[in-house]
């Protein structure tokens, strides 16, 4: 499936296969907009800070910039304005630039919130399009809801469990895969964790664009659902969508943003640069994200940081 045809189907609506009283209220309350960051605690922060023993700190992101593979014919357009602009103030001169920026918020590490994606016109507790969607950005359930996440992170790394440089496109990580990686590498997932799969998928980026934003290895449905059913707040990997394509199911589309974002709460991290962290054989570490606060945007390009 080519880029396009899937960047369509992200952007559009997606036929449903359940009705909104299987997932409606969300289990932290009808009024709730915070999802799955209410497993964020002070004794959390606490804990993932006990993780730090080098002090290193990796960045997570990967550069945004022109020609940056992404789906829909999402674009990212900068332009340098007042180049070297001169302006005498007494006796000195201030020399600046500044620029302007065409871009989507959906190209290259990016967290999705919980209104980005819905089943049948519905989002995350039942909010229907009509009820949030404007022309102007979300009236509820924008980036902007997100709290600062501070909290242990994981790393589950899919290529030495499956002894491969870079997993396969097409490879679904549900619960069997996610144990049996777990209990290789000595983790266990637990409540309030940001889950990160590293895939080597990533490799791909500049080097064969196409292939890398057509398909993919990732989290199946029944991953998605497991792991929510841990508790985690976020999940996340070294793939431009996380979940797995070709999708398990080829009647449904994007069915793991459908139950991570509008069933579970769950936030969706793409794009993240695990390589350094795999390298390095880090399996928990402190993760930090403190996202652009664009008020009504449905994603945000990110940097996260994971300390050890």
């Amino acid at each position: 499936m080519g880029a396009l045809v899937l960047g369509g189907l992200a952007m559009g609506s997606v036929t449903t296969f359940a009705n909104a009283q299987d997932w409606v209220p969300s289990r932290y309350g009808a009024d709730d907009r915070m999802g799955a960051a209410n497993n964020l605690s002070a004794d959390g922060v606490l804990a993932a800070s006990q993780l730090i023993t080098t002090g290193k700190v990796y960045s997570l992101g990967i550069d945004t910039e022109e020609g940056a593979p992404a789906y829909g014919g999402r674009t990212y357009d900068i332009d340098i304005v007042a180049s070297g602009a001169n302006v005498e103030v007494g006796t000195d001169v201030v020399t600046s630039n500044d620029e302007r920026v065409t871009t989507s918020f959906g190209i290259g590490s990016q967290v999705d919130g919980l209104g980005h994606l819905g089943i049948g016109n519905q989002y995350y507790n039942g909010l229907t399009a009509a009820e949030i969607v404007r022309d102007d950005g979300l009236a509820e359930l924008g980036i902007e809801s997100i709290p600062p996440i501070v909290t242990r992170g994981v790393l589950l790394d899919m290529t030495r469990h499956l002894g491969v440089a870079m997993v396969p496109e097409g490879t679904a990580f549900n619960r069997a895969e996610i144990d049996a990686a777990a209990r290789q590498q000595g983790v266990e997932i637990r409540h309030g964790d940001v889950v990160l799969f590293h895939t080597g998928w990533m490799q791909l980026l500049g080097v064969d664009n196409e292939r890398y934003i057509s398909a993919q290895p990732g989290v199946g449905v029944a991953g998605a659902e497991y792991l929510a059913g841990l508790g985690v707040v976020a999940i996340g990997a070294d793939t431009p969508a996380l979940e797995v394509i070709p999708f398990e199911n080829p009647q449904r589309a994007f069915a793991v943003h459908q139950t991570l974002l509008a069933k579970q709460g769950v936030y969706i991290l793409e794009s993240m640069n695990t390589a350094e962290l795999a390298g390095d054989g880090v399996q928990e570490f402190m993760f930090v994200l403190g996202q652009p606060k664009f008020k009504g945007a449905v994603q945000v390009v990110v940097n996260p940081i994971a300390i050890k």
